[in-house]
Order: structure tokens, then sequence, then C-alpha cells
């Protein structure tokens, strides 16, 4: 649990009830906060990449330290929920990135959703913001995009298999060209 790691990186040692405390006061103020906002602010072009890897059957999923229910209002409030078929949030898991437990409960979870596709983790691709997130990508076994919105770009190109700056940077023959490569009989997850 990443909240419990930086405690403990700071020599401090806290309950599982004051941790949890913790998460539901940050839970009940981040949706104080969505109430407030009229229109949610998302990065430039991720609504519009959403809909043309939905356009190309792409299966879809949400792996994500984030709560459930946090995650779930933000796709309700961007009218995309039911894009996503899969959402793995940090209360499904017991490990927080960068360890791959969220990715690989999602290539199950996917499996079981569509098992005429035979998933495999290098059928998959990742997008990424942070060098936890691209590590547990990698460490599952799924190439990674990573994009700079919490780093910069050339630290993103260090990690990941490739970068880019925007959403609309991510071209989506290229990642039709890698899974072409990867395996001809999948399509792209």
């Amino acid at each position: 649990m990443a909240l419990k790691d930086l405690f403990e990186s700071r020599g401090r040692f806290v309950t599982e009830t004051y941790l949890q405390d913790l998460i539901n006061r940050k839970a009940r103020a981040y949706f104080r906060e969505l109430e407030t906002l009229e229109k949610l602010p998302t990065y430039p072009g991720l609504e519009d990449l959403i809909f043309k890897l939905q356009g190309l059957q792409c299966k879809l999923a949400v792996v994500s330290g984030a709560l459930t229910a946090e995650i779930e209002v933000v796709l309700d409030r961007l009218n995309i929920r039911n894009l996503f078929s899969v959402i793995v949030a940090g209360d499904d898991i017991t490990t927080s990135k960068p360890e791959p437990d969220g990715y690989l409960l999602g290539i199950e979870r996917l499996k079981t959703a569509f098992p005429e596709l035979n998933l495999q983790p290098q059928d998959c691709l990742a997008i990424e913001d942070t060098i936890a997130g691209l590590t547990a990508a990698k460490r599952a076994g799924i190439s990674v995009v990573g994009i700079a919105n919490t780093y910069p770009f050339h630290m993103m190109q260090r990690w990941a298999n490739w970068a880019i700056d925007y959403f609309t940077d991510l071209e989506l023959d290229r990642i039709q060209e890698q899974f072409d490569k990867a395996s001809p009989d999948n399509a792209p997850t």
C-alpha cells in the first residue's frame, strides 16, 4: 500500500485502523472536491484516445492505486465508464506499483471476461505516467508507453518502451503494428 510505504520510508509505523481512517478521510475529501467541479479536468486528448481505442475493438482496463469508488465516479462523470471492461483499484490488491500485482490481476480479469482472446501480457499495452507504473507494467510483461504528464519526456523515454508528450501523440497504427508483430492472432487489448 503506497500510503503505508510512505509512512514507513519516513520512519513512522501506523496501525491498519489508522491507515484505513486516513484512506477514508482522503476519499471523502476527494468526493467533496469532485462535487464542486462542474467539469472534471482531464489531460488533453485522453477522452478522444479512449474512444478511438474502443472503435478499434480494444478491450480497455484501468489499473490504478485509487479506490474503486474514486475511479468509478471519475469515469461516470466523464461518461466513459461503459468503455472499460475491467477496473483494478487499490482496494483490490495488497501491494502497489511498482509491484506488478495490479496489472497481473487486470490480465486475469480480462481473460475471464474475454476467454476467446487467450490473452497474454505481451498482448497488452499499458499507458503510464509514473516510474512506479512503468516498472509495474514491465514487471508484468506488458509493453508500456510513458506519457510525460508527471515526469519529463526524457525520463519516460528511459523507462518506457516508447514515450509521448501528449495523448494526441499516441499513434494508433504504431500500437497495431506492435501487436501484429508480437502476436499475429490477437488484437490489441
